[in-house]
């Protein structure tokens, strides 16, 4: 694992909750408001100098509702939104659907690292609780980057290629570990309903590194196809964490 992939899949989620956390909001803000964009504190975040398209999050009419759009076209990008840690908070709850799927996607591969959408929840572990080697990896990339990059995001995907229930960690670094709840068996352009007890899944893949629950610091909406130069379409609305 080089630095420089370990900040690909870092530093935007981090420049994004740095940024957000000017807000200083202790839930999520809607998604949608009166225009085309996602309103703040939600903002849009790619990775610094990036070169690649940026992925496009826009909000839409949708079966009568106001939703968030997410267009990735051979592209990367975050929709990140800061959070003041509520220990009482646990549960996060949306809706999405997958519209347009990219066929090329493979998150067991490097080349194939592409998601239509995922919901990402990021904590602040210590460093300390990182493994060595990693830790020294993300040292470095935080002096860097110049940022507080997380060390522990948990993501949930919607794949259209892995069965639901499946967890694995990223291609490039453990410090994003996944789990599929939507796979090849859901149908396209259909409405679903999550409702993850986030804590709990915090312990369920990072139990090896942390004993108890750690602070959360933020949200991330995200899809991407720069590693498949792929395309895929999908939606989210009524996000909320409670």
């Amino acid at each position: 694992m080089t630095q420089a992939l370990l900040r690909r899949l870092l530093v935007g989620l981090a420049l994004g909750t740095a940024a957000a956390a000017q807000a200083g909001a202790p839930v999520l803000a809607p998604l949608a408001g009166s225009g085309g964009a996602p309103q703040p504190p939600w903002q849009v975040v790619g990775l610094p100098r990036q070169g690649l398209p940026a992925t496009r999050y826009s909000v839409v009419d949708l079966d009568g509702q106001r939703v968030l759009r997410v267009d990735a076209a051979a592209s990367y990008g975050n929709l990140v939104h800061a959070l003041r840690d509520q220990p009482g908070a646990h549960l996060l709850r949306w809706r999405w659907r997958l519209d347009t799927p990219n066929p090329a996607a493979d998150l067991r591969r490097k080349d194939g690292d592409d998601s239509p959408l995922k919901v990402c929840v990021l904590f602040d572990l210590p460093i300390t609780a990182v493994p060595f080697v990693e830790r020294q990896v993300l040292r470095i990339a935080r002096l860097r980057a110049g940022d507080q990059l997380p060390a522990a995001s948990v993501c949930y995907v919607w794949d259209a290629r892995l069965a639901p229930g499946t967890v694995l960690d990223n291609a490039y670094t453990r410090r994003v570990r996944l789990i599929v709840l939507r796979g090849p068996e859901s149908p396209l352009h259909t409405w679903q309903t999550e409702q993850r007890d986030v804590r709990a899944d915090f312990l369920r893949l990072f139990g090896d590194e942390a004993p108890a629950p750690v602070p959360l610091v933020g949200v991330a909406i995200a899809g991407d196809a720069d590693n498949t130069q792929g395309h895929s379409v999908a939606h989210i609305g009524a996000i909320s964490f409670d």
